[in-house]
């Protein structure tokens, strides 16, 4: 089943391509946390407050290049990402998604009909604050599932979002600049730490060495 789009209609939509209401939350989003997204600098992800420790290493940051599934299963990459999209108008795609893997770990089918109504009025309703760009079909199919609420009711939809993400938005998140300065940093961190392990490793040898 394909998706249609409007001749260059870019997949995360753009301010043009948003409701009024959605653009003005997006606004909002991006007001919280203006100073960083303005830098695009998540150099905050590399030491934990307390400690200065290393939270992210190069390993796991290289890694979220591997695919969509490996970034957002790292807290890190999903934090990211997140931060990415907000800062392109389009986080409604990602906050939809976790409401859908949300959704479908609800273990009480008590509570399904109230969540999924308000997945739908937040993210698909003709009315939503926060509407995603999936297809009238995938929609109305959607829309039919709620008669009768179960966990896989929004797996159609969700699955269009994922594909829209890792087709769009995934491979400009690679790409930005805020990405591969994370990259570099680690890169650098990386290699100071392995040189300084190696000058540690030589001073015990160089100490037993005859005078």
């Amino acid at each position: 089943m394909d998706i249609y789009l409007p001749a260059g209609f870019s997949m995360c939509r753009r301010i043009s391509g948003l409701p009024n209401t959605c653009l003005e939350r997006a606004k909002r989003l991006k007001a919280c946390v203006g100073g960083f997204l303005q830098r695009q600098d998540w150099s905050i992800l590399c030491y934990s407050y307390k400690y200065r420790k290393p939270r992210l290493t190069l390993e796991e940051c290289l890694m979220w290049k591997q695919s969509l599934d490996k970034l957002l299963s790292n807290k890190h990459g999903l934090y990211a990402f997140r931060a990415f999209l907000v800062s392109e108008f389009s986080e409604e795609n990602i906050a939809f998604f976790l409401a859908c893997e949300d959704y479908k770990s609800t273990k009480s089918a008590a509570k399904l009909p109230s969540k999924a109504k308000r997945i739908y009025d937040e993210f698909i309703g003709s009315e939503a604050p926060r509407e995603v760009n999936i297809d009238y079909e995938t929609r109305d199919i959607t829309q039919a599932n709620l008669t009768c609420p179960t966990a896989t009711c929004f797996d159609m939809a969700q699955h269009r979002i994922y594909i829209l993400m890792e087709k769009d938005c995934y491979p400009r998140f690679l790409r930005s600049a805020a990405y591969r300065n994370l990259v570099n940093q680690l890169m650098v961190k990386s290699t100071k730490a392995k040189n300084k392990r190696a000058l540690v490793n030589r001073l015990p040898h160089e100490e037993e060495e005859p005078k």
